[in-house]
């Protein structure tokens, strides 16, 4: 067949996580592969994710360049892409997770537990640092934007850090950042995670470490090469954990602005989801468990879409902002 056309967006997260998944679906299908970088909006905006319109900016010109047919495949960090499909496109493969965790990164070694009174702690995400503030108060809390390599920067003495003079709100000016384990791992800088933060202390964002493969839907059947190879590279049971922590988040209504996490994982004949709505300053919380049997799509949607009830009719709307009230 004709080469396929990979979409991604052009940071080294996403073409170093597009070139790993393209080896393998090339692979599969035994077809040539070509990486195309797009640029989103999300790349070039600046200010606070939440007021630019949430995760979607980095979604919408790879599906449209996937629509009008200048790639076909787009790869998406599955926690950036939004709840609502799109017609005409369909999630071909959600390849196995990686780890789902959030990871510190912290100066001189330190612990969460460890950070001195007052440490300033960098994350874009106001659920990482509701989070972060629920389990210590004291930290104060700094928005950052910027990729990864960007982001580790404002720590000093991190592995792979260039030696710089601190430039505040530039360089060296942090206690320490916090970022998804995944990511790291996927442009091998696991180096400077000095603490894999447990779930009991910060669930991640739904969709957390997983990638999501977007295809035309016509091309997602069985009957054609592309069709079979997503198949094959497929895994179920992430599908179903992505599926019930985006039910979740979909019926709460809630965007990037929101603090929920949420984080599902098979067990055996049973799906597990767990979630935590915070206030965005920490001090009040709402954390929920439940499973479910129903080891398909919709036993998975059904979990999702029963909990975000359980936690709206607890009041989960009077500590964040979510649509799902209306």
């Amino acid at each position: 067949m004709a080469t396929v056309k990979i979409g991604t967006r052009g940071s080294k997260l996403a073409l170093s996580q597009t070139g790993q998944i393209t080896e393998k679906l090339s692979a599969v299908g035994g077809f040539i592969a070509e990486i195309v970088p797009v640029k989103t909006e999300g790349d070039i905006l600046t200010g606070p994710l939440s007021q630019m319109g949430g995760t979607g900016v980095f979604a919408a010109a790879l599906r449209d360049t996937l629509l009008n047919g200048g790639v076909d495949v787009a790869v998406h960090s599955l926690k950036d892409l939004p709840t609502t499909a799109v017609p005409g496109l369909t999630l071909g493969a959600i390849p196995v997770r990686a780890d789902a965790r959030d990871a510190l990164c912290a100066r001189d070694g330190l612990k969460l537990a460890e950070l001195p009174q007052g440490a300033k702690v960098g994350t874009g995400s106001p659920r990482r640092a509701a989070q972060l503030l629920a389990a210590r108060p004291d930290l104060t809390i700094v928005d950052i934007r910027g990729n990864v390599d960007t982001r580790l920067g404002r720590v000093p003495g991190l592995p792979g850090n260039p030696e710089a003079e601190p430039v505040l709100g530039k360089v060296g000016d942090l206690d320490a950042v916090v970022l998804a384990a995944s990511g790291l791992g996927r442009i091998d800088r696991l180096d400077t995670v000095t603490e894999f933060l447990d779930t009991d202390v910060m669930l991640p964002a739904p969709g957390q470490g997983a990638l999501a493969l977007e295809c035309r839907t016509a091309d997602a059947s069985l009957t054609t090469v592309l069709g079979q190879s997503l198949s094959a590279i497929d895994d179920q049971d992430t599908r179903l954990a992505v599926t019930a922590e985006r039910a979740l988040l979909a019926r709460l209504e809630a965007g990037c602005s929101a603090p929920v996490g949420a984080l599902a994982h098979r067990k055996g004949s049973m799906l597990y989801l767990e979630t935590v709505v915070c206030s965005l300053d920490g001090t009040r919380s709402m954390r929920l468990k439940k499973a479910t049997d129903g080891l398909t799509s919709v036993g998975a949607t059904l979990l999702g879409i029963e909990l975000a009830e359980e936690l709206l009719a607890g009041g989960a709307g009077d500590l964040a902002d979510l649509a799902g009230l209306a």
